[in-house]
Protein backbone atom coordinates (compact mmCIF):
# COMPACT_ATOMS: atom_id res chain seq x y z
CA UNK A 1 0.00 0.00 0.00
CA UNK A 2 1.78 3.50 -0.90
CA UNK A 3 1.38 5.88 1.67
CA UNK A 4 3.05 8.68 1.41
CA UNK A 5 4.85 10.64 4.61
CA UNK A 6 5.43 14.30 4.67
CA UNK A 7 9.45 14.54 5.73
CA UNK A 8 9.64 15.48 9.24
CA UNK A 9 13.80 15.95 9.61
CA UNK A 10 15.00 18.32 13.10
CA UNK A 11 16.71 20.32 10.92
CA UNK A 12 13.94 20.87 8.44
CA UNK A 13 11.70 22.17 11.33
CA UNK A 14 14.02 24.34 13.15
CA UNK A 15 14.69 25.67 9.29
CA UNK A 16 11.71 26.34 8.07
CA UNK A 17 9.02 28.24 9.50
CA UNK A 18 5.94 27.21 12.13
CA UNK A 19 3.67 28.97 9.53
CA UNK A 20 4.93 27.11 6.60
CA UNK A 21 5.27 23.76 8.56
CA UNK A 22 1.48 23.96 9.79
CA UNK A 23 0.29 23.53 6.12
CA UNK A 24 -1.13 19.98 5.66
CA UNK A 25 -0.61 18.09 2.17
CA UNK A 26 -3.18 18.73 -0.71
CA UNK A 27 -4.17 14.79 -0.80
CA UNK A 28 -5.49 14.54 -3.79
CA UNK A 29 -2.38 16.09 -5.62
CA UNK A 30 -0.65 12.95 -3.26
CA UNK A 31 -3.36 10.89 -5.12
CA UNK A 32 -2.48 12.41 -8.61
CA UNK A 33 1.40 12.47 -8.01
CA UNK A 34 1.06 8.31 -7.24
CA UNK A 35 -1.18 7.50 -10.02
CA UNK A 36 1.82 9.19 -12.53
CA UNK A 37 4.37 7.47 -11.25
CA UNK A 38 2.16 4.29 -12.28
CA UNK A 39 1.72 5.58 -15.51
CA UNK A 40 5.03 6.01 -15.97
CA UNK A 41 5.54 2.28 -14.84
CA UNK A 42 3.35 1.42 -17.66
CA UNK A 43 -0.22 1.54 -16.27
CA UNK A 44 -3.67 2.75 -17.53
CA UNK A 45 -4.67 4.83 -14.86
CA UNK A 46 -8.33 6.58 -15.11
CA UNK A 47 -8.15 9.96 -13.15
CA UNK A 48 -11.37 10.39 -11.13
CA UNK A 49 -9.81 12.56 -8.68
CA UNK A 50 -8.69 15.58 -10.39
CA UNK A 51 -11.08 18.51 -10.51
CA UNK A 52 -9.80 20.17 -14.01
CA UNK A 53 -11.86 20.30 -16.97
CA UNK A 54 -10.85 18.34 -19.79
CA UNK A 55 -12.77 20.40 -22.88
CA UNK A 56 -10.30 22.92 -24.51
CA UNK A 57 -10.72 26.32 -23.54
CA UNK A 58 -12.46 27.95 -26.29
CA UNK A 59 -11.81 28.74 -29.72
CA UNK A 60 -12.51 32.49 -29.33
CA UNK A 61 -10.38 32.91 -26.39
CA UNK A 62 -7.37 30.95 -27.57
CA UNK A 63 -7.88 33.25 -30.61
CA UNK A 64 -7.83 36.67 -28.39
CA UNK A 65 -4.94 35.50 -26.41
CA UNK A 66 -2.64 34.84 -30.25
CA UNK A 67 -4.52 38.82 -31.42
CA UNK A 68 -3.15 39.97 -28.20
CA UNK A 69 0.41 38.74 -28.38
CA UNK A 70 0.47 40.22 -31.93
CA UNK A 71 -0.56 43.88 -30.80
CA UNK A 72 2.56 43.64 -28.40
CA UNK A 73 0.32 43.66 -25.01
CA UNK A 74 3.01 41.87 -23.33
CA UNK A 75 3.92 44.79 -20.28
CA UNK A 76 2.66 45.46 -17.51
CA UNK A 77 -1.12 46.49 -16.26
CA UNK A 78 -2.99 48.17 -14.03
CA UNK A 79 -1.97 46.70 -11.12
CA UNK A 80 -5.95 46.67 -10.60
CA UNK A 81 -5.93 44.86 -14.00
CA UNK A 82 -7.14 46.07 -17.48
CA UNK A 83 -10.28 48.64 -17.32
CA UNK A 84 -12.14 46.64 -19.97
CA UNK A 85 -11.41 43.45 -17.89
CA UNK A 86 -12.80 44.77 -15.16
CA UNK A 87 -15.62 46.49 -16.99
CA UNK A 88 -17.07 43.46 -18.64
CA UNK A 89 -16.94 41.30 -15.11
CA UNK A 90 -19.39 44.16 -14.10
CA UNK A 91 -21.47 43.49 -16.67
CA UNK A 92 -21.23 40.09 -16.57
CA UNK A 93 -22.41 40.41 -12.76
CA UNK A 94 -25.46 42.47 -14.06
CA UNK A 95 -26.65 40.01 -16.68
CA UNK A 96 -26.29 36.91 -14.23
CA UNK A 97 -27.41 38.42 -11.29
CA UNK A 98 -29.09 41.63 -12.02
CA UNK A 99 -25.72 43.55 -9.93
CA UNK A 100 -25.88 47.11 -11.03
CA UNK A 101 -24.78 48.94 -8.29
CA UNK A 102 -20.96 47.58 -8.95
CA UNK A 103 -17.77 50.23 -9.86
CA UNK A 104 -15.57 48.58 -12.17
CA UNK A 105 -12.92 49.87 -9.16
CA UNK A 106 -13.96 47.07 -6.75
CA UNK A 107 -12.95 44.62 -8.78
CA UNK A 108 -9.08 43.14 -8.56
CA UNK A 109 -7.92 40.82 -10.98
CA UNK A 110 -5.06 38.51 -10.06
CA UNK A 111 -3.17 35.46 -11.31
CA UNK A 112 -5.97 32.65 -10.31
CA UNK A 113 -8.26 32.85 -7.57
CA UNK A 114 -5.70 31.21 -5.12
CA UNK A 115 -3.69 34.44 -5.22
CA UNK A 116 -7.41 35.93 -4.54
CA UNK A 117 -7.90 34.40 -1.56
CA UNK A 118 -4.49 35.65 -0.13
CA UNK A 119 -4.58 39.15 -0.73
CA UNK A 120 -8.64 39.34 0.33
CA UNK A 121 -7.86 37.22 3.57
CA UNK A 122 -4.63 38.50 4.24
CA UNK A 123 -5.92 41.94 4.04
CA UNK A 124 -8.69 41.20 7.13
CA UNK A 125 -6.96 38.64 8.73
CA UNK A 126 -5.25 39.09 11.71
CA UNK A 127 -3.87 37.01 14.84
CA UNK A 128 -7.03 34.45 16.38
CA UNK A 129 -9.50 36.15 13.98
CA UNK A 130 -11.96 33.25 13.09
CA UNK A 131 -13.19 32.03 9.79
CA UNK A 132 -16.33 29.99 9.85
CA UNK A 133 -16.68 27.17 7.43
CA UNK A 134 -18.63 24.01 6.56
CA UNK A 135 -16.98 20.60 7.37
CA UNK A 136 -16.45 18.93 4.81
CA UNK A 137 -15.21 22.15 2.69
CA UNK A 138 -12.30 22.97 0.23
CA UNK A 139 -8.62 21.51 1.05
CA UNK A 140 -7.09 24.46 0.69
CA UNK A 141 -9.36 27.09 2.87
CA UNK A 142 -7.54 25.65 6.04
CA UNK A 143 -4.65 26.66 5.27
CA UNK A 144 -5.17 30.22 3.94
CA UNK A 145 -6.29 30.90 6.78
CA UNK A 146 -3.67 29.49 9.20
CA UNK A 147 -1.01 30.75 6.89
CA UNK A 148 -2.46 34.42 7.80
CA UNK A 149 -2.08 33.51 11.30
CA UNK A 150 -6.33 33.02 11.55
CA UNK A 151 -8.21 30.35 13.23
CA UNK A 152 -10.34 28.28 10.82
CA UNK A 153 -13.29 26.86 12.65
CA UNK A 154 -15.47 24.03 10.90
CA UNK A 155 -19.43 24.26 11.54
CA UNK A 156 -20.31 20.14 10.86
CA UNK A 157 -22.80 19.74 7.48
CA UNK A 158 -24.69 17.32 7.15
CA UNK A 159 -25.11 14.44 4.04
CA UNK A 160 -28.86 14.30 4.39
CA UNK A 161 -28.67 18.09 4.37
CA UNK A 162 -27.13 18.44 1.02
CA UNK A 163 -23.97 19.59 3.26
CA UNK A 164 -25.65 23.12 3.76
CA UNK A 165 -24.82 25.09 6.34
CA UNK A 166 -27.76 25.71 9.31
CA UNK A 167 -28.33 29.29 9.89
CA UNK A 168 -28.74 28.70 13.49
CA UNK A 169 -25.05 26.48 13.50
CA UNK A 170 -23.57 29.66 12.91
CA UNK A 171 -25.15 31.79 14.94
CA UNK A 172 -24.02 29.54 18.17
CA UNK A 173 -20.41 29.36 16.77
CA UNK A 174 -20.18 33.31 16.48
CA UNK A 175 -17.45 34.49 18.89
CA UNK A 176 -16.38 38.11 19.03
CA UNK A 177 -13.04 36.94 17.51
CA UNK A 178 -15.36 35.86 13.94
CA UNK A 179 -14.09 37.83 11.22
CA UNK A 180 -16.14 35.99 8.69
CA UNK A 181 -18.13 33.41 7.55
CA UNK A 182 -17.07 31.69 4.19
CA UNK A 183 -19.40 30.05 1.61
CA UNK A 184 -18.99 27.83 -1.75
CA UNK A 185 -21.91 27.29 -3.71
CA UNK A 186 -21.54 25.29 -6.07
CA UNK A 187 -19.47 23.34 -3.72
CA UNK A 188 -16.52 21.57 -3.59
CA UNK A 189 -16.39 18.82 -3.15
CA UNK A 190 -20.03 18.04 -2.61
CA UNK A 191 -20.77 19.98 -5.53
CA UNK A 192 -24.46 20.85 -4.06
CA UNK A 193 -25.92 24.69 -3.76
CA UNK A 194 -26.30 26.60 -0.91
CA UNK A 195 -29.99 27.79 -0.87
CA UNK A 196 -30.87 31.09 -1.97
CA UNK A 197 -32.85 31.55 1.89
CA UNK A 198 -30.06 30.26 3.48
CA UNK A 199 -27.54 32.56 1.63
CA UNK A 200 -29.72 35.43 2.32
CA UNK A 201 -30.02 34.64 6.26
CA UNK A 202 -25.61 34.49 6.58
CA UNK A 203 -25.40 37.43 4.81
CA UNK A 204 -27.44 39.33 7.59
CA UNK A 205 -25.65 37.61 10.59
CA UNK A 206 -23.17 40.54 10.57
CA UNK A 207 -19.77 39.01 9.64
CA UNK A 208 -17.96 39.74 6.52
CA UNK A 209 -19.20 36.78 3.90
CA UNK A 210 -16.09 35.30 1.53
CA UNK A 211 -18.08 33.93 -0.73
CA UNK A 212 -16.33 31.54 -3.32
CA UNK A 213 -18.27 31.81 -6.73
CA UNK A 214 -15.49 29.71 -8.43
CA UNK A 215 -17.38 26.99 -10.02
CA UNK A 216 -20.65 29.29 -11.05
CA UNK A 217 -21.95 29.02 -14.86
CA UNK A 218 -21.58 25.12 -14.06
CA UNK A 219 -24.80 24.61 -12.47
CA UNK A 220 -27.39 21.80 -13.74
CA UNK A 221 -30.78 22.60 -11.70
CA UNK A 222 -31.96 25.46 -10.24
CA UNK A 223 -29.59 28.15 -9.79
CA UNK A 224 -26.53 29.89 -8.27
CA UNK A 225 -27.07 32.78 -6.77
CA UNK A 226 -24.14 35.56 -6.02
CA UNK A 227 -23.69 36.77 -2.17
CA UNK A 228 -23.84 40.14 -4.05
CA UNK A 229 -27.32 40.07 -4.31
CA UNK A 230 -28.08 39.84 -1.01
CA UNK A 231 -25.17 42.16 0.96
CA UNK A 232 -22.14 44.54 0.05
CA UNK A 233 -20.50 43.34 3.09
CA UNK A 234 -19.02 40.52 1.47
CA UNK A 235 -15.62 39.70 -0.85
CA UNK A 236 -16.54 37.33 -3.64
CA UNK A 237 -13.87 35.31 -4.97
CA UNK A 238 -14.08 33.78 -8.65
CA UNK A 239 -12.34 33.12 -11.82
CA UNK A 240 -12.18 32.03 -15.10
CA UNK A 241 -10.56 27.99 -14.55
CA UNK A 242 -13.99 25.81 -14.05
CA UNK A 243 -16.90 27.35 -16.45
CA UNK A 244 -14.30 28.28 -19.38
CA UNK A 245 -12.11 25.72 -18.75
CA UNK A 246 -8.72 28.15 -18.48
CA UNK A 247 -7.17 26.34 -15.53
CA UNK A 248 -3.04 27.27 -17.25
CA UNK A 249 -4.28 30.92 -17.53
CA UNK A 250 -4.44 31.21 -14.06
CA UNK A 251 -6.94 34.17 -14.70
CA UNK A 252 -9.22 35.38 -11.06
CA UNK A 253 -10.51 38.14 -9.79
CA UNK A 254 -12.49 39.55 -6.44
CA UNK A 255 -15.12 41.72 -6.16
CA UNK A 256 -14.61 44.14 -2.90
CA UNK A 257 -16.43 46.90 -1.15
CA UNK A 258 -15.15 50.17 -2.20
CA UNK A 259 -13.30 50.88 1.36
CA UNK A 260 -10.77 48.19 0.71
CA UNK A 261 -9.95 48.75 -2.65
CA UNK A 262 -6.85 50.91 -1.89
CA UNK A 263 -5.81 48.64 0.86
CA UNK A 264 -5.47 45.72 -1.22
CA UNK A 265 -4.37 47.04 -4.61
CA UNK A 266 -1.15 47.86 -2.28
CA UNK A 267 -0.94 44.20 -1.70
CA UNK A 268 -1.47 43.69 -5.17
CA UNK A 269 1.55 46.30 -6.25
CA UNK A 270 3.86 44.84 -3.55
CA UNK A 271 3.48 41.35 -4.14
CA UNK A 272 2.09 40.72 -7.82
CA UNK A 273 2.67 43.68 -9.25
CA UNK A 274 -0.13 42.95 -12.27
CA UNK A 275 -1.86 39.52 -13.17
CA UNK A 276 -0.77 38.41 -16.87
CA UNK A 277 -1.63 40.70 -19.89
CA UNK A 278 -2.35 38.21 -22.74
CA UNK A 279 -4.66 36.01 -20.12
CA UNK A 280 -6.75 39.15 -19.51
CA UNK A 281 -7.41 39.89 -22.83
CA UNK A 282 -8.65 36.32 -23.26
CA UNK A 283 -10.66 36.29 -19.76
CA UNK A 284 -12.19 39.73 -21.84
CA UNK A 285 -13.25 37.49 -24.76
CA UNK A 286 -14.66 34.63 -22.69
CA UNK A 287 -17.16 36.93 -20.76
CA UNK A 288 -18.03 39.28 -24.30
CA UNK A 289 -17.78 36.38 -27.33
CA UNK A 290 -21.49 34.81 -27.74
CA UNK A 291 -19.40 32.01 -29.65
CA UNK A 292 -18.13 31.32 -26.05
CA UNK A 293 -20.94 31.18 -24.36
CA UNK A 294 -22.03 28.64 -26.70
CA UNK A 295 -19.24 26.37 -26.34
CA UNK A 296 -19.57 26.67 -22.08
CA UNK A 297 -23.40 25.76 -22.86
CA UNK A 298 -22.02 22.63 -24.62
CA UNK A 299 -19.52 21.57 -21.95
CA UNK A 300 -22.69 22.68 -19.41
CA UNK A 301 -25.14 19.90 -21.66
CA UNK A 302 -21.87 17.35 -21.59
CA UNK A 303 -21.06 17.54 -18.07
CA UNK A 304 -25.26 17.36 -16.90
CA UNK A 305 -24.56 13.73 -18.79
CA UNK A 306 -21.82 12.59 -16.99
CA UNK A 307 -23.52 13.84 -13.91
CA UNK A 308 -26.21 11.63 -14.35
CA UNK A 309 -24.67 8.74 -15.65
CA UNK A 310 -22.01 8.68 -12.61
CA UNK A 311 -24.93 9.56 -9.63
CA UNK A 312 -26.78 6.56 -11.10
CA UNK A 313 -23.69 3.88 -11.83
CA UNK A 314 -22.17 4.65 -7.81
CA UNK A 315 -25.57 4.14 -6.42
CA UNK A 316 -25.68 0.28 -8.65
CA UNK A 317 -22.04 -0.27 -7.41
CA UNK A 318 -23.44 0.56 -3.35
CA UNK A 319 -22.15 4.23 -2.47
CA UNK A 320 -24.32 6.57 -0.97
CA UNK A 321 -25.81 9.95 -2.14
CA UNK A 322 -28.66 11.23 -0.55
CA UNK A 323 -28.93 14.67 -2.25
CA UNK A 324 -27.80 14.89 -5.61
CA UNK A 325 -25.35 17.15 -6.43
CA UNK A 326 -26.73 20.34 -9.03
CA UNK A 327 -23.23 22.02 -9.62
CA UNK A 328 -19.96 21.97 -10.24
CA UNK A 329 -18.50 18.49 -11.69
CA UNK A 330 -17.96 16.46 -8.21
CA UNK A 331 -20.03 13.40 -6.55
CA UNK A 332 -19.46 13.43 -3.24
CA UNK A 333 -20.46 9.45 -2.72
CA UNK A 334 -20.77 7.73 0.95
CA UNK A 335 -18.08 4.90 0.82
CA UNK A 336 -18.77 3.73 4.65
CA UNK A 337 -20.39 0.51 3.56
CA UNK A 338 -16.69 0.04 1.83
CA UNK A 339 -14.57 1.74 4.40
CA UNK A 340 -14.14 3.67 7.51
CA UNK A 341 -10.28 5.09 6.33
CA UNK A 342 -11.29 7.25 3.16
CA UNK A 343 -6.83 7.92 2.66
CA UNK A 344 -6.35 4.20 2.47
CA UNK A 345 -9.47 2.88 0.39
CA UNK A 346 -8.56 5.99 -2.12
CA UNK A 347 -5.03 4.10 -2.45
CA UNK A 348 -6.27 0.79 -2.13
CA UNK A 349 -8.44 2.01 -5.30
CA UNK A 350 -5.88 2.98 -6.96
CA UNK A 351 -3.29 0.49 -6.61
CA UNK A 352 -5.51 -2.46 -7.15
CA UNK A 353 -8.35 -1.02 -9.66
CA UNK A 354 -5.83 2.11 -11.15
CA UNK A 355 -8.49 4.37 -10.52
CA UNK A 356 -7.37 7.69 -8.82
CA UNK A 357 -10.49 9.19 -6.65
CA UNK A 358 -10.00 11.45 -3.64
CA UNK A 359 -10.54 10.18 0.15
CA UNK A 360 -13.04 12.14 1.86
CA UNK A 361 -10.70 13.17 4.74
CA UNK A 362 -8.79 15.20 2.42
CA UNK A 363 -12.05 18.10 3.00
CA UNK A 364 -11.93 17.94 6.37
CA UNK A 365 -12.89 15.34 9.34
CA UNK A 366 -16.49 15.60 8.16
CA UNK A 367 -15.60 14.25 4.90
CA UNK A 368 -14.02 10.91 6.92
CA UNK A 369 -16.11 7.94 4.89
CA UNK A 370 -16.75 9.17 1.64
CA UNK A 371 -14.53 9.82 -1.74
CA UNK A 372 -15.13 12.52 -3.80
CA UNK A 373 -15.54 11.26 -7.81
CA UNK A 374 -15.10 14.11 -10.44
CA UNK A 375 -16.61 13.64 -13.91
CA UNK A 376 -14.49 16.36 -15.65
CA UNK A 377 -13.54 13.36 -17.78
CA UNK A 378 -14.61 11.79 -20.98
CA UNK A 379 -17.75 9.04 -20.88
CA UNK A 380 -15.91 6.73 -22.00
CA UNK A 381 -13.26 7.30 -19.10
CA UNK A 382 -15.89 7.29 -16.55
CA UNK A 383 -17.86 4.38 -17.39
CA UNK A 384 -14.17 2.28 -17.66
CA UNK A 385 -13.19 3.75 -14.14
CA UNK A 386 -16.45 2.42 -12.26
CA UNK A 387 -16.72 -0.49 -14.24
CA UNK A 388 -13.02 -1.47 -12.69
CA UNK A 389 -14.17 -0.20 -8.97
CA UNK A 390 -17.01 -2.36 -9.58
CA UNK A 391 -15.33 -5.17 -10.37
CA UNK A 392 -12.74 -4.79 -8.09
CA UNK A 393 -15.06 -4.25 -4.83
CA UNK A 394 -17.01 -7.32 -5.82
CA UNK A 395 -14.38 -9.46 -5.56
CA UNK A 396 -12.43 -7.61 -2.57
CA UNK A 397 -12.10 -9.48 0.58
Amino acid sequence: MFMRKDSGEKGEKTLICKRVRGIKPFIVMDVLERAQELERAGENVIHLEIGEPDFETPEAVKNAAVEALRRGETRYTHSLGTRKLREAICEYYERQYGITKLDPDQVLITSGSSPAFLVGMGTLLGPGDEVILTDPHYACYPNFIQFLDGTPRSIPVLEEDGFQYRTEAIRKALTPKTKAILINSPANPTGNLLDADRMAEIAQLGPMVFSDEIYHGLVYEGRAHSVLEFTDNCIVFNGFSKQFAMTGWRLGYLIVPRPLVRTMQKVLQNFFISANSVAQAAGYTALTDPSVEADVQRMRETYNRRRKFILRRLREIGFGISVEPTGAFYAFANAKRFTTDSYSFAFEILEKAKVGITPGVDFGPGGEGYVRFSYANSMANITEGLRRIEEYLRNRS
